[in-house]
C-alpha cells in the first residue's frame, strides 16, 4: 500500500513569478465576481452551427476543433463600448441578470443565468443552446440586466455578447436555484455542491505553468448547451477551447447534489510541440494556516485559506497527504507515479472556530477532488506554490502533467471525473488521515539550536479511532536531505489523535523532503504525510 513516491522538488526561479502573479489575480477576481459578471477572452472568428438537420454531438465538436487547429492561431476582440471598460468593480457588481431571462426557465429543472461584459470582463464567447429543434445562439439584449447608474440610458451594441454563464438547479431547495457550475471566463470554471460557497477553481487546460517562458492561458470561445429533459436531473455542455499552442473539444456532464460531480472528456488538437502541458488543473488559495507561522501576517483570524492540502492516490494504491504552503519564493514540486488513481485539493478544517470569519465562510470551501479515468501513463502531479500576501490572490496550482511529450500534429485525449464536495463520506481516503502538522523551534538550555526543526503531526480516523494506546503503533519514516532524531508515537488522551514526534536535522542546504506514516503489524494505518522544508525558511 505504501510504495514510496520520489517527489522532483525544485525551488524555481523568480522570474517565473511575473506571469503567474498576473494570472492569480485573474483567478482571484473571478471568484469575487457576482453572478453577473465573468471574465471573457477574445473570440476567433465566428464559429458556424451545425446544421439542424444533424444531431449536434461531441464528434461534431472534435470536428470543429480539428478544424480550427489546422489555420494559424488568431483571437479577434469584438468592440466594447468605453463605458463598460471604464466601469470600477463595485458598479460591475451592480449589473443585474434579471432570472425572468434565464434559459430553460420553467422548462427544466437546470436554467442559465449570462454573465455581462465590462469592467476587467472585456472579451466575449458565443453561447448556443442544443435541442431537438436544433442548434440556436443565444442573442444578447440589454433588457437581460439590470444596469447602474454610470450605464443608465446608454444604448449597448446589439451584439455586445456575453462573458459566460451560470448553471443554476435547485440545490437546497425547490424553490431557490442556486449556481451549481460557472464558467467565468479563459479556461476558468467553478462546481458548487450543497451548501458549499466558492473557493477551489478549476480550468480547462494549463499550458507552461511556472515555467521561465511564461504561462500560456487556453480559453473557451464557444458553447452548445444541452436542453435537459424537463426532469432530468444530468445535463450536458459542449465547449471549444482555443490557444496558440492548441485547439480542444470538451464536453461536460454535470450530475449536482451534496457531491457535485462533473465527467470531463477533451480531445487536444497541437498545433506545435508544447513543453509542459497540464491536465485538469485546479487553482486555489492558501495564505497561513496551522501548519505555517502566523507572524507574517497581521490578521486576527486563526486560518485563511480556501484549501490546506494536496492529496493524492497512486497508482499503486497509496494515499499522500502534502500540507499547502505560503512560501516565501515559488516552489514547484512534482509527485512522480504511473496511472494516478486521483488527486485533489482539500479543505479538511470544517469548523467555523478554524477560521472565525462569518463572511468568507473558509469551513464551507469545497474540496476538489480528480479521478482519472481510463489509463494516464506515466507523470507526475505538480504542484505550485506562490508566495503571497493576501487572501485574493490564488496562489495554489495542481494538476497532472504527463511525461509523454505532445507534438504538434499528434491529437491527445483524457477524461476525468471531479468532485466537488464538503464531507467525502470516507470514499477519499478510506483509512486514518492527517489532520494536522506543526512545527517548532527545538530548544535547548533556554535557546533554539540551529538547523533543526521540530515537526509534530497528528494522525485520525479509520482503524487508529478504535486503537488503544497499548498498541504497538510505529510510525514509518523517511527523509531525502536530512537525518530524523528523537521520534516518538504516542495516543493523545485529551482527543484520541495518535501523533508522531520528530526532530528533522538537514544534511545540507537543499530542500529536505519528508514522508510519514503510521502502521501496526506491518500493516499501514494511514495515508502517507509528505512535506518539503528548506532549511531557513
Amino acid at each position: 500500500m505504501h510504495a514510496k513516491n520520489a517527489a522532483a522538488s525544485t525551488v524555481s526561479p523568480d522570474e517565473k513569478l511575473v506571469s503567474l502573479k498576473r494570472r492569480i489575480r485573474l483567478a482571484a477576481v473571478l471568484t469575487l465576481a457576482p453572478l453577473a459578471c465573468a471574465l471573457g477572452y477574445a473570440a476567433p472568428p465566428a464559429t458556424p452551427a451545425a446544421p439542424a438537420a444533424r444531431p449536434f454531438t461531441f464528434a461534431t465538436v472534435e470536428h470543429l476543433a480539428a478544424l480550427r487547429a489546422e489555420r494559424p492561431y488568431r483571437a479577434v476582440s469584438t468592440p466594447l463600448p468605453g463605458v463598460l471598460r471604464r466601469l470600477n468593480y463595485a458598479e460591475y457588481h451592480q449589473i443585474r441578470f434579471r432570472p425572468a431571462d434565464a434559459l430553460w426557465r420553467g422548462r427544466s429543472m437546470f436554467n442559465i443565468a449570462l454573465y455581462h461584459r465590462g469592467f476587467a470582463f472585456t472579451r466575449q464567447v458565443r453561447i448556443f443552446t442544443v435541442s431537438p429543434a436544433g442548434v440556436r445562439a443565444v442573442r444578447y439584449a440589454p433588457s437581460m440586466f439590470e444596469f447602474p447608474r454610470p450605464l443608465a440610458g446608454v444604448r449597448l451594441p446589439a451584439d455586445l455578447g456575453f462573458a459566460g454563464f451560470a448553471v443554476r438547479y435547485p440545490l437546497q431547495s425547490p424553490q431557490h436555484h442556486a449556481t451549481v457550475l460557472a464558467f467565468l471566463g479563459a479556461s476558468y470554471f467553478r462546481v458548487l455542491g450543497r451548501n458549499q460557497t466558492a473557493g477551489v477553481t478549476a480550468r480547462g487546460l494549463a499550458i507552461d505553468t511556472a515555467t521561465t517562458g511564461g504561462e500560456e492561458i487556453p480559453y473557451f470561445t464557444d458553447f452548445w448547451l444541452v436542453e435537459p429533459a424537463p426532469h432530468a436531473q444530468t445535463m450536458t455542455i459542449y465547449a471549444l477551447l482555443d490557444s496558440p499552442s492548441l485547439a480542444g473539444a470538451y464536453r461536460f456532464e454535470l450530475r449536482p447534489g451534496a457531491i457535485t460531480q462533473v465527467t470531463v472528456s477533451a480531445v487536444l488538437y497541437p498545433r506545435h510541440h508544447i513543453t509542459k502541458l497540464g491536465i485538469a488543473p485546479l487553482t486555489s488559495m492558501f495564505l497561513y494556516g496551522v501548519n505555517s507561522a502566523r507572524r507574517r501576517f497581521d490578521n486576527w483570524r486563526p486560518q485563511v485559506h480556501d484549501s490546506d492540502g494536496l492529496m493524492m492516490h497512486t497508482g499503486s494504491g497509496e494515499w499522500l497527504w502534502r500540507p499547502l504552503q505560503n512560501p516565501t519564493r515559488l516552489a514547484v514540486n512534482r509527485y512522480m507515479d504511473d496511472d494516478p488513481r486521483g488527486f485533489g485539493l482539500i479543505q479538511r478544517d470544517r469548523r467555523f472556530a478554524d477560521y472565525e470569519d462569518p463572511e468568507a465562510r473558509y469551513e464551507q470551501r469545497p474540496s476538489v477532488w480528480i479521478e482519472p479515468l481510463g489509463h494516464w501513463g506515466r507523470g507526475g502531479v505538480e504542484l505550485v506554490e506562490i508566495p503571497s500576501s493576501e487572501d485574493i490572490d490564488y496562489n495554489i496550482d495542481a494538476y497532472w502533467v504527463p511525461s509523454a511529450p505532445v507534438r504538434g500534429g499528434q491529437p491527445l485525449a483524457f477524461s476525468y471525473v471531479l468532485s466537488a464536495y464538503l464531507h467525502s463520506g470516507g470514499r477519499w481516503p478510506p483509512g486514518g488521515k492527517i489532520v494536522a502538522t506543526r512545527f517548532g523551534p527545538v530548544v535547548r538550555n533556554g535557546h533554539p539550536v540551529p538547523q533543526l526543526r521540530r515537526t509534530l503531526i497528528d494522525f485520525a480516523g479509520g482503524d487508529l479511532d478504535g486503537l488503544r494506546a497499548s498498541q504497538p503503533v510505529r510510525a514509518v519514516i523517511s527523509a531525502l536531505g536530512a537525518r530524523v532524531l528523537d521520534v516518538s508515537t504516542q495516543r493523545l488522551p485529551e482527543n484520541g489523535h495518535w501523533r508522531v514526534r520528530l526532530t528533522v536535522q538537514p544534511t545540507g542546504n537543499r530542500p529536505v523532503d519528508l514522508h510519514c506514516y503510521l502502521e501496526l503489524y506491518g500493516s499501514a494505518l494511514t495515508e502517507t504525510w509528505t512535506y518539503q522544508w528548506t532549511p531557513g525558511s
